[in-house]
């Protein structure tokens, strides 16, 4: 009967959302009104001003207490009570606040933004070390709340690093555009429109308020290619407008600069860094700046990098660019983030140089510059030495700067793993980098301990997020890739943490408490990485993404033969990038002998890095005693193949999720699906087609259900050579005459009477909205658009390949032996309404 109950409740608490407040819903919790009894009956909050994070912490308690129990707890500003206790109240203030307003306890020794919580029955103090930390601890404790966990407890918690920053990457956008976002999926910018600050700031301050729940103190709001007329008077005006409603927040803001400022705004004949007119026009903008925005965090610096300026242009340092803007923010108290990211594309020829490769380039740049960045100078350093890639080995700068502060980037938006299309919870590979034990004097050296500052006793270090949230309601583009956003905020705080109680706390707050919902997320979240994995790239070779255009789809040949660095150096017979000091790049000796030696042998290489280290034959047996190329084969099948069980899954929770988010989601993971098989025949077809290496199993360029359009009887369509080839089944499309005809393709179907699934793969451009319909038997089955880039939201593609293929499915259709199926594709613009195939597949079956 319980359980009955308990059921009834769920399915009463299904209520329309669009994901806008995230995982700060303060959703009623099952019997609230039996929890009465533990809720404050009033709030004190020990607030200096009614924009200090005290007062917001405050006014969240009282949202949150509304919320959860649909109780009315008045603020008060002082306290009352024996021993400042308050009596039935719940206290938040910094521990200086407490005391001077006569309270008293034990309180344990607080770091920076720390905080400590006690909870007793319906009395609840939350004392800060300052101001953002009795903010943090109000989240926490209405986190706790929100979970159904109310109970007795007394900690304190402490940041693990001082630096806890989120990256945008926003573009300012002239000319009557609004404001863009590089590697964005989810809108425009919620900053920038038409090349100023936009006038309603509501969505930065929501932002605001989610980044302060999960303990992020600081936000470089624009893009690391950087624009530089946010310099100008009334930008600067415009920033301190979002600083303002950062601030109640406990959210520091930050901002990117562009090197060459001085020279494109400032009208100067150069930007050296070392030249007195430059090092006072620094100086002088950074004073206008922390003039309009006191508690400013400082400065993030992308230079000499993918054709940015910087130091190297006048032959300095890279530590001579990054300490002429820390002198300048220094009597601020200002923090400068230096990005690692450097390396020159024009310098890297692998046809020429065998031991030419980009991953050796942080080293290289910064591995002599050790001890000679000023103290307030951070060098960021992405966490592998590529490109946030499915898989990379610990970048190995973390083990080679000793007396320079360091922070690991990390990338929330999914640049190369999906572009939030397709579900990849990241925790479990970041946790990869950050518990990976460098050896640095054949002594533990953790990159997360190197980069808290703990193993090299550094004052600054941490961490920076890539989040590019926009004006969509889901922020990210997806409701499910704002569970990485959460775990960001989380391990940056503790990278201890667990990532499935990570996952489950999130879940439990954004989709509340069905235990169904909680297990079907947590086990199709934390499968997602490996199986994106499995059917993109995997025993190290990287993302075997297109790297010339929108890192989205699959092109395994755009690795290779070209200035990039993301190669993969595949022939007909070996693959893999040679990275060995004896024979290679020689990018292995740039690790301490420890973790060198071990990544110096295939034999002692794991798989799953295999292909980043050496460069063997298709045939070379793998630990599990597959050769790499059936490895590659059964890899992309079962990977692919999980990919249509999430489709399942996410049903299988239809009526226990509200309908808007239910629906968005499930929208997504069957485009996932598709996709899926899209890069699973793509990868395997193209190392195929290079090994001449057929698949044991006789699954690749076997397809029994599968119709090729270009068989087909077709009408004003026309066959078309896809490029790259293996995009497209049997390499060839077919597209319609003209860009604005109708075409049409027919088949008499050979199967059984029955029903069937009827799965049409075809390429939806993104420079027109083609139509198509599909008939069987005279009868219509189904309308189709192709709408994708305005409802998906991943990079677009204006030609026919990986990033625009798509697969819609029409299931459990009626089909009689000899019945006619029909095709009708209308172009629209620039898009030829193309088509790839057909499969009629026996119900459940996917070719």
């Amino acid at each position: 009967m319980f359980k009955l109950l308990l059921f009834l409740f769920f399915l009463g608490l299904v209520a329309a959302e669009n994901g806008l407040d995230g995982w700060l819903r303060y959703a009623p919790i099952p019997f609230a009104h039996k929890h009465h009894g533990h809720i404050p009956d009033k709030i004190v909050a020990l607030n200096s001003t009614e924009s200090s994070p005290v007062n917001t912490a405050g006014l969240e308690l009282q949202k949150g207490f509304k919320g959860i129990f649909d109780k009315r707890v008045k603020i008060d500003d002082r306290i009352h009570g024996r021993h400042g206790k308050g009596g039935s109240s719940v206290i938040v203030g910094t521990v200086e606040q407490y005391a001077n307003a006569g309270g008293k306890a034990d309180v344990p020794s607080l770091g920076n933004d720390g905080f400590w919580l006690d909870i007793c029955g319906s009395t609840a103090r939350i004392l800060g070390q300052n101001e953002r930390g009795a903010l943090y601890g109000a989240f926490e404790y209405l986190s706790r709340l929100a979970q159904g966990k109310i109970s007795d407890d007394t900690f304190a918690s402490n940041p693990d690093a001082p630096i806890r920053w989120i990256n945008q990457w926003d573009n300012l956008n002239e000319g009557g555009t609004h404001g863009s976002i590089e590697r964005g999926y989810g809108g425009y910018s919620i900053f920038f429109d038409n090349g100023t600050i936009v006038p309603d700031l509501t969505r930065a301050a929501q932002y605001a308020r989610l980044l302060a729940s999960i303990r992020v103190n600081a936000v470089v709001v624009n893009n690391v290619n950087a624009n530089y007329t946010l310099l100008t008077e009334e930008n600067m005006d415009g920033l301190a407008r979002i600083a303002d409603v950062f601030r109640p927040w406990g959210i520091q803001m930050g901002l990117s600069l562009y090197f060459a400022s001085p020279e494109e705004l400032g009208g100067l004949d150069t930007f050296d860094p070392l030249d007195e007119r430059v090092i006072a026009w620094w100086h002088d903008i950074t004073d206008k700046l922390y003039k309009r925005v006191p508690d400013m965090a400082g400065y993030l610096v992308k230079a000499n990098s993918e054709g940015q300026p910087g130091p190297l242009t006048y032959n300095r340092t890279l530590a001579e660019g990054a300490n002429l803007f820390a002198k300048a923010v220094q009597p601020y108290g200002g923090v400068v983030m230096f990005r690692a990211f450097v390396y020159d594309s024009k310098t890297l020829n692998q046809t020429l140089d065998w031991r030419a490769d980009r991953a050796n380039a942080a080293v290289e740049y910064f591995g002599e510059l050790d001890g000679k960045f000023d103290d307030n100078v951070v060098v960021q350093i992405k966490y592998g030495p590529i490109d946030f890639q499915v898989r990379e080995p610990a970048s190995p700068l973390f083990a080679n700067l000793f007396e320079t502060n360091t922070a690991i980037e990390l990338q929330i938006t999914q640049e190369y793993l999906g572009q939030q299309c397709h579900v990849v919870y990241l925790p479990p590979l970041w946790r990869t980098i950050l518990d990976f034990d460098m050896r640095v004097d054949q002594k533990p050296s953790l990159v997360s301990d190197i980069v808290s500052g703990k193993r090299f006793n550094r004052k600054l270090g941490g961490y920076a997020g890539v989040a590019n949230v926009g004006t969509n309601t889901t922020w990210l583009g997806s409701h499910l890739a704002m569970s990485n956003l959460y775990a960001y905020g989380r391990l940056a705080w503790d990278p201890s943490s667990d990532s499935v109680e990570i996952l489950q706390d999130w879940t439990r707050l954004t989709f509340g408490f069905d235990p169904k919902v909680l297990h079907t997320i947590t086990k199709l979240s934390m499968d997602s990485w490996p199986t994106y994995e499995k059917y993109t790239g995997n025993l190290g070779i990287q993302t075997l993404t297109d790297i010339l255009l929108g890192h989205y789809g699959p092109n395994p040949a755009s690795q290779d033969g070209n200035p990039w660095g993301q190669w993969t150096r595949a022939d007909s017979d070996s693959i893999g990038m040679d990275r060995t000091v004896w024979n290679g790049t020689r990018f292995a000796g740039q690790y301490p002998s420890e973790v060198a030696e071990l990544y110096e042998h295939p034999e002692t290489t794991p798989d799953d890095l295999l292909l980043w280290f050496h460069h063997v034959p298709y045939t070379h047996r793998l630990h599990s005693g597959k050769t790499v190329i059936q490895h590659f084969y059964d890899e992309h099948y079962d990977g692919a193949a999980r990919a249509q069980d999430y489709v399942h899954m996410w049903k299988s929770l239809r009526g226990r999720i509200d309908k808007e988010r239910y629906e968005h989601v499930l929208h997504r993971l069957i485009y996932q699906a598709g996709h899926a098989l899209v890069w699973r025949d793509s990868i395997n077809t193209f190392y195929f087609n290079k090994s001449g290496i057929p698949d044991d199993a006789g699954r690749v360029a076997n397809h029994p259900y599968r119709i090729e359009a270009e068989d087909m009887i077709l009408g004003g369509y026309l066959p078309y050579a896809v490029s790259p080839f293996e995009a497209a089944s049997g390499a060839t499309a077919v597209v319609t005459a003209s860009n604005s005809s109708t075409g049409t393709a027919e088949v008499e179907l050979k199967v059984p009477d029955g029903k069937y699934d009827l799965a049409v793969n075809y390429f939806d451009l993104a420079i027109g909205r083609s139509e198509w319909s599909l008939s069987v038997g005279g009868r219509e089955v189904g309308r189709w658009e192709g709408d994708s880039e305005y409802v998906l939201g991943h990079a677009p593609s204006p030609y026919i390949d990986g990033h625009s293929a798509m697969r819609i499915t029409f299931e459990n259709v009626w089909v009689r032996n000899g019945d006619k199926l029909r095709i009708v594709g209308q172009a629209d613009g620039e898009e030829p309404a193309p088509l790839d195939y057909v499969s009629v597949l026996p119900v459940g079956v996917v070719d």
